[in-house]
């Protein structure tokens, strides 16, 4: 199964992993090696996720208050955000 960040999505990412390596030298990469673990569960088990509307799902990711945003179409998975939990829910609706 592949793997599709949305641009924004992708962007957040970034962001997030700037903001922390900021804050403490080498949080960037644990929240990094954090997400990359988590993608790995939502290749392997797809379902696992949250049920949030009919086509997406929440993981969160231990550790940071965030959590994934995606859906799973044939043998894709698409990333529509990496959110902030403190962000207004839903913000990203746009992006599906």
């Amino acid at each position: 199964m592949t793997v599709k960040f949305h641009s924004e999505a992708r962007k957040e990412f970034f962001e997030a992993a700037e903001f922390y390596e900021e804050q403490v030298v080498g949080l960037g990469d644990d929240f990094i090696d954090e997400l990359e673990k988590v993608l790995e569960v939502i290749e392997q088990q797809p379902s696992s996720g949250t049920k949030i509307t009919n086509t997406e799902r929440r993981f969160l990711v231990p550790r940071f208050p965030y959590g994934i945003i995606y859906s799973v179409e044939e043998n894709q998975i698409t990333i529509f955000a990496v959110m902030n939990l403190k962000r207004e829910p839903g913000y990203w609706k746009s992006r599906t």
